[in-house]
């Protein structure tokens, strides 16, 4: 039993937003690229959390995703079944058929059940808001300025305005009210 790639992002993605909440909404390319996990991948994961209400999505002009709760109200647990990550150490999934689909439970089918159990409960005592403070007292850096996206500070250069005839026919109606 091990956690997959799955639920390891996720909740690598959650604290990357979380770190950032106070900027605005944080685009996924920007997780994506800092994380090192697939952009792609994200779209689906963020789905799945936005479904559960963990996120919430901003379209447009620097949208993003924010936090859909505070960060001490969602906790491992919840970013875990959000992505559909199962917590189980049993060989049966939980149906109690161990040794086979007629077969009965295993001898450690209990053992491997009480580990679930004492998971979850572990999983479900850590904030997400705890993973922040443990990552700001590690010094992770969070840049000072929000990365501005879509909204450039450059002017406007106005399109040139075009004078010359569009077509053939145009030309030669010009040439001709003009003369040789």
């Amino acid at each position: 039993m091990r956690l997959t790639t799955k639920g390891r992002f996720a909740v690598t993605a959650m604290i990357d937003l979380a770190l950032r909440e106070h900027t605005g909404p944080v685009a996924l390319a920007a997780i994506s690229q800092r994380q090192q996990i697939s952009l792609s991948y994200l779209e689906q994961l963020f789905g799945k959390l936005r479904r559960h209400e963990l996120v919430e999505s901003t379209r447009g002009p620097g949208g993003g995703y924010s936090l859909g709760r505070k960060s001490e109200d969602i906790t491992v647990a919840d970013i875990i079944v959000a992505v559909d990550e199962p917590i189980d150490a049993t060989g049966c999934g939980g149906k109690e058929n161990c040794m086979g689909e007629d077969g009965a439970r295993c001898m450690t089918h209990d053992l491997w059940t009480s580990l679930n159990t004492k998971m979850i409960e572990y999983l479900d005592s850590i904030s997400l808001r705890k993973l922040v403070e443990d990552q700001l007292a590690k010094g992770v850096s969070i840049e000072a300025q929000p990365i501005k996206r879509a909204i450039s500070s450059a002017p406007v250069v106005k399109p040139i305005k075009v004078t010359a005839p569009n077509s053939v026919f145009a030309l030669g109606s010009t040439l001709a009210k003009t003369g040789p």
